[in-house]
């Protein structure tokens, strides 16, 4: 059970995962080691699945940011594709969903040659009977913060 200590908690390491057990505690007025047993039971359940640091696209040239709707035929088959589709690199989210458009995949690469093999190789997925790609010209924003206590 996740208490509001818990919910202020997940908000501070959500901001910045390299806040200190000390500033964290001296925030939710709690001692440093209460605070540091707290974070391993959110990490020993799962609450919490690791740590890791947002990177710049355009640092490592991967400026092109495109999501690719999928249909499937058979539909029945999906787990198999969602498997095959996480193995693309240059691929960063696979996401299932309903509707005609059975999956959702964010893709960030280098220019439209790249996306162009990226497109390529999720249509030589046996299964995958159309695709349908949309060229951001930017993103306004992006998080991975998960809304904690609404």
């Amino acid at each position: 059970m996740i208490d509001d200590i818990d919910v202020q908690i997940l908000t501070i390491l959500q901001e910045n995962a390299r806040t200190s057990n000390a500033e964290i505690a001296r925030q939710v007025g709690k001692t440093a080691s209460a605070v540091f047993e707290r974070i391993k039971k959110l990490e020993k359940t799962g609450v919490v699945k690791g740590y890791t640091a947002v990177v710049d696209p355009a640092a490592l040239e991967c400026s092109v940011l495109a999501y690719v709707f999928l249909r499937l035929s058979p539909h029945r088959l999906a787990r198999t594709v969602g498997a095959q589709l996480t193995e693309i690199a240059g691929i960063q989210e696979v996401i299932h969903m309903t509707g005609e458009e059975c999956f959702l995949v964010k893709v960030r690469c280098k220019d439209t040659e790249a996306l162009e093999r990226i497109v390529m190789s999720i249509n030589d997925i046996d299964t995958v009977s159309s695709t349908r790609t949309v060229i951001a010209f930017r993103a306004m924003r992006e998080s991975l913060v998960i809304p904690v206590g609404g």
